[in-house]
């Protein structure tokens, strides 16, 4: 199982991003996906998450209605829309995979691909 995130960068407030994670070695449709992000000195948090039984998402209160989450099963890809992006966005950003229906809690995922940095100026 490997998760290869990427699409993180410099970008002033009020921009957008989109974060990619490709999956290999395993199918998407059996799993959990999610998006996590951690800032310096801060503990890792569930941002959005896709449930493993069927395309419902959630989000954290702090990205509902900016930031999307989903997933392409041809090309086993899962996708962060990121939108109207603040400075307290800033992190790296961390796609994971779990047998868990669904959830925002890292605890909850097995897998986890490298982070990707995402630094948003004011």
């Amino acid at each position: 199982v490997q998760l290869q995130a990427s699409g993180g960068g410099l970008m002033q407030t009020g921009g957008s991003l989109r974060l990619s994670c490709a999956a290999s070695g395993f199918d998407l449709r059996g799993y959990a996906m999610g998006w996590f992000r951690q800032a310096p000195g801060k503990e890792r948090e569930g941002v959005s998450c896709i449930s493993r039984s069927d395309d419902t998402t959630y989000h954290a209160e702090s990205v509902e209605g900016r930031f999307t989450i989903s997933r392409d099963i041809a090309s086993n890809t899962v996708y962060l829309q990121m939108n109207s992006l603040k400075p307290e966005d800033t992190a790296v950003y961390y796609c994971a995979a779990g047998t868990v229906v669904a959830s925002l809690m890292p605890g909850a995922y097995e897998y986890w691909g490298q982070g990707t940095l995402v630094t948003v100026s004011s």
